[in-house]
């Protein structure tokens, strides 16, 4: 099993944990469906290789009644039929921003797609939420760690 190189950043920095939870709190109250939050969550922390963020991304959505159908689809979601036209939108948002590729890091048509389902707020609520997810893959991937742990808190 893996072994953390440490404790929890957040948890080793006092004070850093209330802002985060302030941000996730915003974006949660900007009209994005709780059900989209989750997957653009999923899809970032699986392509990130974060296995600590699938894990409690995944219970947390079946905690908000996610299925485990399409939390199995997920990684493979243009080709599951199991998400509607906004989920795409926000699939396609969630692995442009993740991967940031140097020639068109966030490509027109991606963002296009996204904006057709969500408003300027919600579009804003979702880059906020891919970035904060980011942020949390990276300080846990660097420290190691390990799934099934609970957050820190």
């Amino acid at each position: 099993m893996l072994q953390a190189r440490m404790k929890n950043p957040a948890v080793l920095v006092p004070g850093s944990v209330q802002p985060i939870q302030s941000l996730i709190a915003a974006v949660q109250k900007a009209g994005v469906p709780p059900k989209v939050l989750h997957l653009a969550h999923l899809r970032a922390s699986q392509i990130n290789g974060c296995g600590f963020c699938v894990d409690i991304g995944t219970k947390h959505a079946k905690q908000d009644g996610e299925t485990d159908e399409r939390l199995h689809a997920v990684a493979g979601w243009r080709e599951a039929p199991y998400f509607s036209d906004a989920e795409r939108g926000a699939l396609a948002l969630s692995e442009a921003v993740t991967s940031l590729d140097p020639r068109d890091p966030v490509p027109d048509s991606v963002w296009s797609e996204a904006a057709r389902h969500f408003d300027e707020k919600q579009l804003a609520a979702l880059v906020l939420w891919i970035a904060t997810v980011n942020l949390f893959n990276r300080a846990n991937i660097a420290t190691r760690q390990p799934a099934g742990q609970p957050l820190p808190g």
